[in-house]
C-alpha cells in the first residue's frame, strides 16, 4: 500500500463516465481546493455495489455543500459505466448517481491506494477522504460482501473539517456530531477527559 494517512494522495489519471453522459479524463491533482472522496467499489453489475454507490447519491447534495466532490473508481471500462446507470442506477435514484465513475483497467489506481486483489482482479471496498491540500485524512477498507454508511462518510468528513477549521486546536470525539463537544489537546486535558467529555 503505497497511501499513508497523513501523507499526499497519489495523484492519478483516468477515463470517466459523468452523469451527463459525457466521457472525459479526470486527474485527482485537478481537484485541489475541493475535499474528495475516493469510493471503490468492486464492480458494476454486482450487488451490494449499486446499494453503496446510491446511498453515496442521496447525500450528494449536503456532500456538495461541505465543498466535498465524489469519484466513484471500478475496474470496468466508462461504457460499462454508462450502461449500469442507464439499466440499474437510474432506476434506484432518479437521474443515476450524480458524481463521476472512473474507470481503473488493470487495478492500477486500486494498487496505489492499496485496494486492489489481484486474485479477484477487482478492486475493494475502499474510502478515501481527501482535503483541500491533497492529504489522505481517513482510510476504510471493506472486504466485497459487506457494505458501508454514507451517513457515517458524511459525520467524518464534518469532523475534519471541524478540525481543519480550528487548525487542529480542537479534535473530535467518538461519535462527534457538529454542535457536541470537542476537546482541546494539552497536557491539562490527560487523565482528565472524564470531565469534559459527554456522549
Amino acid at each position: 500500500m503505497c497511501t499513508k494517512v497523513g501523507g499526499l494522495a497519489p495523484d492519478f489519471e483516468a477515463g470517466a463516465y459523468f452523469p451527463n453522459g459525457e466521457i472525459k479524463k479526470i486527474k485527482l491533482s485537478d481537484y485541489r481546493g475541493k475535499w474528495v472522496v475516493l469510493l471503490f467499489y468492486p464492480a458494476d453489475f454486482t450487488f451490494v455495489c449499486p446499494t453503496e454507490l446510491v446511498d453515496v447519491a442521496e447525500k450528494y447534495e449536503e456532500l456538495k455543500n461541505l465543498n466535498v466532490e465524489v469519484i466513484g473508481i471500478s475496474i470496468d471500462t466508462v461504457f460499462v459505466h454508462k450502461v449500469w446507470q442507464e439499466v440499474e442506477l437510474s432506476k434506484m435514484i432518479s437521474g443515476g448517481v450524480p458524481y463521476p465513475l472512473a474507470s481503473d483497467l488493470g487495478g492500477k489506481i486500486g494498487q496505489l491506494y492499496g485496494v486492489y486483489d489481484e486474485a479477484l482482479g477487482l478492486d475493494l471496498r475502499g474510502t478515501f477522504i481527501i482535503d483541500p491540500d491533497g492529504v489522505l485524512q481517513s482510510v476504510e477498507i471493506n472486504n466485497a460482501p459487506v457494505g458501508r454508511n454514507a451517513d457515517e462518510l458524511v459525520r467524518k468528513i464534518k469532523a475534519f473539517q471541524h478540525v481543519r477549521a480550528t487548525g487542529g486546536k480542537e479534535v473530535c470525539p467518538a461519535k462527534w456530531e457538529p454542535g457536541k463537544t470537542t476537546l482541546k489537546p494539552g497536557i491539562e486535558l490527560a487523565g482528565k477527559v472524564y470531565e469534559v467529555y459527554k456522549k
